[in-house]
């Protein structure tokens, strides 16, 4: 960004928003690194991950051979799909004055995405992420989310279209939490549950993604030292009251509450983590990646190795993970070897630059950013 080029008034707004770039950076690559981490053991069992890779499991990325990267899967996709949706959703409203929800824009993205996927268009695109190549990639992709948004219905937490209960909702929503800090927290949890029900109606598969937005919304505005227990907690009593007629509500918490237990024992990650689940669930990959992050919370590499080797959905616990540890740590202290060989890492990069940012136009104002009408004006 040039800032030699910008009005006084937007400079100043830009610098105000500097001071939370790393935790966001942190939070989106931390993510992308877990879901890379992870992504080749996905379907393995423990025993066979750690049969393949050594006592230790998987602890570093396999590179494709094709590529010479660390690929990410469909979770980091989404996020990013997402984070596009979000932002065009606030630059339609500071340029207009008027949008629909943030999640009707992320509907959209998503449609975007499905056509990268399944190659079903849809009418107007309004991604510029559909511009990258690689991002036309099937990495093994849910179930879910493919038939939910190929059904053309649009669902809501009170508008059910499935009973999934899967992990699908969750993996994807941390973008919602850096970018609604405008919001109530009460508003951008209710957002974060609502762009998980897109595809997902069991109140398992979108209570999660609230929890999970409350979280990142959390850390991301602290100054200061961040003791993860209490956003832990916090995020509980929020959702206790946002949730309090969902009949699942309490079975949730009790997982979560374990999970926080379970961090604290002597026991080792490959006892404890079979006992909170295997993560295909909304719930349990929370769970998982609380777990992990409250254990290593100061040691992202460690926080995302133990996130993954475990007999279960191992990509989407290390990307929970890496958006939780990454967004605590900062970019800046997130160990090179997860930096580097990273597929669409200065992609990941500028999504989180703009998360962080945001669209610094106006309806009556004057200044024009090309580059990011550009983007998200399509």
């Amino acid at each position: 960004m040039d800032k030699s080029t910008l009005p006084q008034k937007i400079l100043e707004q830009i610098e105000i928003r500097e001071k939370y770039l790393d935790a966001f950076r942190g939070c989106m690559i931390g993510g992308a690194a877990g879901d890379a981490l992870g992504y080749p053991v996905e379907f393995m069992t423990a025993d066979t991950i750690y049969e393949k890779y050594g006592p230790s499991g998987i602890s570093n990325y396999q590179l494709d051979p094709r590529s010479g990267l660390a690929l990410i899967s469909d979770d980091t996709q989404m996020s990013l799909f997402t984070a596009d949706g979000l932002l065009v959703g606030q630059t339609r409203r500071r340029l207009s004055g008027i949008s629909a929800q943030p999640r009707y824009y992320v509907y959209l993205a998503y449609l975007d995405w499905l056509e990268t996927q399944r190659g079903i268009e849809h009418g107007e695109r309004i991604s510029w992420l559909m511009d990258i190549q690689s991002l036309w990639s099937c990495r093994a992709p849910g179930a879910t989310c493919l038939d939910a948004l190929s059904s053309g219905k649009q669902g809501s937490t009170e508008q059910r279209i499935n009973h999934s209960k899967g992990c699908g909702g969750v993996m994807r929503v941390a973008p919602v939490g850096l970018l609604l800090h405008g919001k109530s927290f009460e508003d951008a949890d209710m957002e974060g549950a609502e762009v998980a029900a897109l595809t997902h109606s069991h109140s398992l598969g979108f209570m999660p993604a609230a929890f999970l937005t409350h979280v990142i919304k959390r850390i991301t505005t602290l100054e200061g030292p961040i003791d993860l227990e209490t956003v832990i907690n916090e995020a509980i009593q929020m959702i206790s009251g946002l949730f309090a007629e969902r009949k699942h509500l309490g079975a949730f918490i009790d997982l979560i509450e374990r999970a926080v237990d379970y961090s604290k024992n002597q026991f080792s990650d490959a006892e404890n983590i079979p006992m909170i689940g295997a993560g295909w669930c909304g719930d349990e990959a929370l769970a998982i990646a609380l777990y992990c992050s409250l254990r290593y919370k100061d040691d992202f590499s460690a926080a995302i190795r133990a996130a993954v080797n475990h007999s279960g959905d191992s990509d989407s616990t290390g990307a929970i993970t890496g958006n939780i540890v990454g967004a605590m740590v900062g970019y800046e202290a997130i160990d090179d070897c997860w930096k580097q060989n990273l597929e669409l890492r200065d992609t990941i990069l500028e999504i989180a630059d703009d998360l962080c940012y945001g669209c610094q136009m106006s309806e009556h104002g004057t200044y024009k950013d090309e580059v990011w009408l550009s983007k998200y004006t399509r």
